[in-house]
């Protein structure tokens, strides 16, 4: 049996996006519900793979689909806090990568919430398994935190 997840430090992760939280972001316990986790999770990964050129959420012909994903919660995360989305890929497969997202309060040094998105990348018509595209490889080794 493993121990706890511990938090991630802020300098393993390549690429970041600042999120403002919302009021209906809190839930009845007064912090940000956990759904609005997995919800910042997907606006990092397609934000940068959207400003990088490698996704045209309109028109790509192959696409994304989150098969896997996971989240571990250390500090509560409330609104009107502003956190920062950091972003990194642990791996790139063929047809496949693994997104990992760590959000910080603003400032913080260590993430709050961290986990990750398995992506397997589908054409679009008929959902099989496509290759990475080479923008879309070399969007992902940019922010590929090696080992």
């Amino acid at each position: 049996m493993t121990g706890r997840a511990q938090p991630d430090a802020r300098s393993s992760y390549r690429h970041f996006l600042p999120i403002q939280t919302r009021w209906a972001d809190n839930d009845v316990y007064g912090h940000v519900n956990n759904v609005v986790y997995y919800s910042w999770f997907d606006t990092v990964v397609n934000e940068y793979l959207i400003r990088s050129g490698a996704l045209d959420i309109e028109r790509s012909e192959v696409v994304g689909l989150v098969v896997e994903t996971r989240c571990s919660y250390f500090n509560e995360l409330a609104f009107p806090q502003a956190i920062d989305a950091g972003l990194r890929v642990a791996s790139i497969g063929s047809s496949s990568v693994r997104y990992e997202i760590g959000l910080f309060a603003t400032g913080a040094d260590l993430a709050s919430a961290q986990g990750h998105f398995i992506h397997v990348y589908v054409d679009r018509r008929s959902r099989k398994p496509a290759a990475l595209s080479a923008p879309l490889r070399d969007a992902l080794q940019r922010i590929h935190a090696c080992p």
